[in-house]
């Protein structure tokens, strides 16, 4: 019997996430479960308001997103989860997961020169394809500095770890630490 994958793909905000994961799950033939969108299926069912509401709304998905991984995963489905995952937060929540059922993981950690992502999360924030309920516009500074950072730092669960670099047009620069061979 097969392990069922479990995908991670994560990053800061503007990185790529949401398209990586998309053409992954396409590739694979596995499904994919994004944080926002399910935060956006919440204020289109509960309204939108402020930043403090998006922020309880965000949580409420991803508890969601946990909660989907774990019923896939418990029946032997492979999956791939995508948000801007931290470690301080979603490390514990996955290693609860492994201790729990068996599975193999593979996390993709998407990163991009801070300056260029700030320059694309203010376009993203201003532009009408972005749902409100995110209020993102009026909060960049919020954002600013893990922004200007450019990435986010692996969570602490082992697994395959694979880095992809958004910086430029050519940007699928792999490190697969051996991953694939």
């Amino acid at each position: 019997m097969t392990l069922p994958t479990l995908i991670i793909v994560a990053g800061p905000p503007g990185t790529g996430k949401t398209t990586i994961a998309q053409k992954l799950s396409s590739d694979l033939g596995i499904p994919v479960f994004h944080k926002d969108a399910i935060k956006e299926l919440l204020f289109d069912s509960l309204g939108w308001s402020d930043r403090e509401w998006s922020k309880k709304i965000g949580v409420a998905s991803l508890n969601l997103l946990f909660h989907i991984a774990e019923n896939q995963l418990k029946n032997g489905k492979s999956l791939i989860i995508e948000s801007n995952f931290k470690n301080e937060f979603d490390t514990k929540r996955i290693i609860e997961l492994k201790e729990k059922y068996k599975f193999l993981i593979i996390q993709i950690q998407l990163k991009c020169n801070g300056e260029i992502l700030l320059n694309r999360f203010n376009a993203r924030s201003n532009s009408t394809e972005r749902h409100p309920g995110h209020v993102d516009s009026g909060n960049i500074d919020e954002f600013k500095n893990s922004l200007l950072k450019g990435s986010y730092d692996h969570l602490d669960i082992g697994g395959h770890k694979i880095i992809i670099n958004k910086s430029s047009p050519a940007y699928l620069t792999l490190q697969n630490n051996g991953l694939f061979g």
